[in-house]
């Protein structure tokens, strides 16, 4: 089973990226912080976690407010570095443990989190800031992630107590994972800080100290203060160290603190703190419980002749096809898809057996492969073929044949209507 072997809670200001890509280290306004961070640098060294559940937030790189999630799990298998606008820094992708993220995002659902799930997009210095100071990178990271994103920067956001609560199903999910690993949770962010408007620039030392004793000693305190108190203490910014609470739930009531440190050069305070679980093993097996509680919603689907639930292993093993269809929603995709196709699978780096599907319009072999409907409809707008010749497709019917089925015999499509010889314009 896998293992929570301890918390390590570390700001993600990227000051802290700064000093590592120009060399200062050893900079009498920049040494403190890799001071404070080599203790947690030598306890990732002595433990070794196989994997990280990285808590932060995104900076307004990869998630916009087009649609803006309280909690987005990673699910990929590896992560890039982001552009945050002066181009993205020179540090190598790092794995991720895609099979863990996916039962931790089957598990937290199973527990009424309403999850948002990512993949393909690249991460800014929310992760990368703080793990090119605990990590060698120069030939590949160490261990692998699962990234947890918290959308703390569009109101309203999570509660502390909702993050807390977060923290406590995370590790009822990571315990249950039936893989020998050992998970370190590191959360990010804080701590005090304000970096708009004219309070900008506001620290409060005072109350890191005590927000980072509380953390560790009575958490449940913190989950009674209201966000507007977390930003008067601790500046607006400063109140996404409500993200400190999933990697204190997670953690066991008892834990041992093995290092704490804190030191203000600038704009942002930055804490760094390591506590190691101290969980005792339960006479019960609970963990086939678990897993027997987060497959319970869909138990039972499997049996069901010709479904495909679109899960999350689905998801990204069709990713690329499914992505390359989506974009047949933009105008100038669509006319180089009719004009050269072949250039096109090129172009998306598809591979033979997605070509494959493609050109033959194996409609029903996509939804095998893991191509959701809803993209093949899309297909079929652009190629002027009806949703009920698709239909008829993925019971091995023609078209005739699949009408007699239906109460009414019609055709129609997502396309917009062109003139009355297009599938778009027929009867409906």
């Amino acid at each position: 089973m896998a293992r929570i072997i301890g918390g390590l809670a570390v700001s993600h200001t990227p000051t802290i990226g700064f000093a590592v890509d120009h060399e200062k280290q050893q900079e009498a306004a920049w040494a403190p912080i890799f001071e404070s961070f080599a203790p947690m640098t030598q306890w990732l060294q002595d433990k070794r976690p196989d994997v990280l559940f990285y808590i932060f937030n995104d900076h307004v790189t990869s998630f916009f407010f087009d649609h803006y999630s309280a909690f987005a799990l990673g699910v990929d298998d590896h992560y890039a570095v982001a552009d945050e606008g002066g181009g993205p820094r020179d540090l190598p992708a790092i794995g991720g443990h895609a099979a863990l993220s996916r039962h931790i995002g089957e598990s937290l659902m199973a527990d009424e989190f309403d999850m948002a799930f990512f993949q393909d997009k690249p991460l800014d210095h929310g992760l990368f800031s703080p793990m090119s100071a605990l990590l060698p990178f120069e030939e590949g990271w160490p261990v692998e992630v699962v990234p947890l994103q918290v959308g703390v920067l569009q109101f309203p956001i999570p509660s502390a107590a909702r993050c807390y609560k977060l923290g406590q199903a995370l590790r009822r999910a990571i315990e249950s994972y039936p893989e020998d690993l050992d998970v370190a949770i590191v959360a990010t962010g804080g701590v005090s800080h304000q970096v708009h408007g004219e309070r900008a620039g506001f620290n409060n030392p005072e109350w890191d100290a005590q927000f980072l004793d509380l953390l560790v000693d009575d958490p449940q305190q913190l989950t009674q203060m209201t966000q507007a108190e977390f930003a008067t203490l601790g500046g607006l910014e400063g109140s996404e160290v409500i993200t400190y609470l999933i990697m204190r739930g997670a953690l066991s009531h008892t834990v041992i603190k093995r290092h704490q440190d804190y030191y203000l050069p600038s704009m942002t305070g930055i804490a760094t703190l390591i506590l190691e679980n101290q969980a005792r093993p339960n006479p019960v097996d609970l963990s086939e419980r678990y897993r027997q509680h987060s497959r319970h919603q869909q138990e039972g689907i499997e049996a069901l002749e010709g479904t495909y639930p679109f899960t999350l292993e689905r998801s990204r093993k069709g990713y690329r096809i499914n992505r390359f269809l989506h974009r047949l929603i933009e105008p100038d995709w669509r006319e180089r898809f009719l004009a050269d196709p072949e250039a096109l699978f090129d172009e998306a780096a598809l591979s033979e057996e997605e070509r494959r599907l493609i050109r033959e319009r194996d409609w029903r072999g996509m939804i095998h492969y893991g191509v959701i409907f809803f993209l093949l409809e899309k297909l079929g707008a652009v190629i002027g073929t009806s949703n009920l010749h698709i239909y008829a497709a993925m019971r091995g019917e023609s078209l005739e044949e699949f009408q007699k089925t239906r109460n009414q015999q019609v055709t129609y499509s997502v396309a917009r209507r062109q003139g009355s010889g297009d599938a778009s314009s027929a009867e409906t």
